[in-house]
C-alpha cells in the first residue's frame, strides 16, 4: 500500500496546525500505522515536539538534493512515528527555487521514494503561500485544513478553498481536501459556537465530527516533547486525537 500524503495547511498562524499535525501522527501511530512526520516549516516546532534532533539531517538538504530523503529520517523515541527535521533554511527555498524548471515539483521528486515505507505521511506547512507551500501541495494526496473558532476563519477558508482548487487545476489534480479541523474549541465561547455551526453548514461534507477542545494540556506537551496521548492519556485532548484518527482513516480508505 502507497502510504497516504497529508499536508496540514493554513495561510494564517497559530491555529494548531502543527499541534494537529504532531498529535494526529501519534495517535495514527498507536493505531498501529507507520507514520512519517515532515516539519517543513522553518519555525521546526513539529521536530521539538517529538524530540526530533535538528542537528542531523533535515528536509532542506532533502529539497536541494544534499541528502537522500531515507538518510534524513530519524526514529522517534515513540512506537510508530518517524521524522524527517525541519530547518531553518526551509524559509529560503522561496528565493532558491525560483528560476528552476518544475519548481513546484521539488518536494514530489525528492519524496517519491518513500511512498512504499510508510501507511501516512503527514508533513507540517509553513503559515503563508510560498514556494515550499506550493511544493507540498503539488506533492500530496490530501489537505487538512485546522481552523481556530473565531470570527475570521471564514474569511481564510474561502482563500485556502480558492488556493486549493487552482492547484488541482494546474499542478496536482487528485488532491483532494481530507477535511475542516475546528481546534482551540470552548464549548463556554458563543462565538466558538457560532463558527462551529456557521461553516458547518457551508461545508457539510468536509467538517470532521471531531473538535479540538481548548486545554492547557495540550499547549504544555510540545514543551515536554510528547505528543498528547504520551503526555496526558486521559486528557480530553488524548480522546479526541483518537477519534479524529479514526475518522481520517475512514476517510482515506
Amino acid at each position: 500500500m502507497k502510504a497516504k500524503k497529508v499536508i496540514f495547511y493554513n495561510q494564517k498562524g497559530g491555529v494548531g496546525k502543527t499541534t494537529s499535525a504532531v498529535n494526529l501522527g501519534s495517535a495514527l501511530a498507536d493505531m498501529n500505522f507507520k507514520v512519517l512526520l515532515i516539519d517543513f516549516d522553518a519555525q521546526c516546532n513539529l521536530t521539538g515536539a517529538v524530540s526530533g534532533d535538528l542537528r542531523k539531517s533535515n528536509i532542506y538538504q532533502v529539497v536541494v538534493g544534499d541528502v537522500p530523503a531515507a538518510s534524513a529520517v530519524q526514529s522517534t523515541i515513540f512506537k510508530n512515528l518517524y521524522l524527517i527535521p525541519g530547518s531553518l533554511d526551509v524559509a529560503s527555498l522561496s528565493i532558491e527555487l525560483v528560476n528552476e524548471n518544475n519548481r513546484e515539483y521539488y518536494l514530489k521528486t525528492v519524496l517519491e521514494s518513500l511512498d512504499d515505507d510508510y501507511d501516512f505521511i503527514l508533513l507540517d506547512c509553513p503559515p503563508s503561500l510560498g514556494l515550499e507551500t506550493m511544493n507540498a501541495l503539488a506533492w500530496a494526496d490530501y489537505v487538512l485544513i485546522p481552523l481556530q473558532c473565531e470570527y475570521l476563519a471564514m474569511e481564510g477558508l474561502n482563500l485556502i478553498m480558492r488556493t486549493i482548487n487552482n492547484v488541482k487545476k494546474s499542478l496536482n489534480t487528485k488532491l483532494k481536501v481530507l477535511g475542516i479541523l475546528f481546534t482551540m474549541y470552548s464549548k463556554r465561547a458563543l462565538l466558538n459556537q457560532q463558527v462551529v455551526e456557521d461553516i458547518s453548514e457551508f461545508f457539510p461534507d468536509l467538517v470532521f465530527k471531531t473538535i479540538i477542545p481548548r486545554s492547557v494540556r495540550i499547549s504544555e506537551a510540545p514543551s515536554h516533547g510528547l505528543p498528547i496521548n504520551y503526555y496526558d492519556k486521559s486528557n480530553a485532548g488524548t480522546k479526541a486525537f483518537a477519534e479524529l484518527a479514526k475518522e481520517v482513516v475512514d476517510r482515506v480508505e
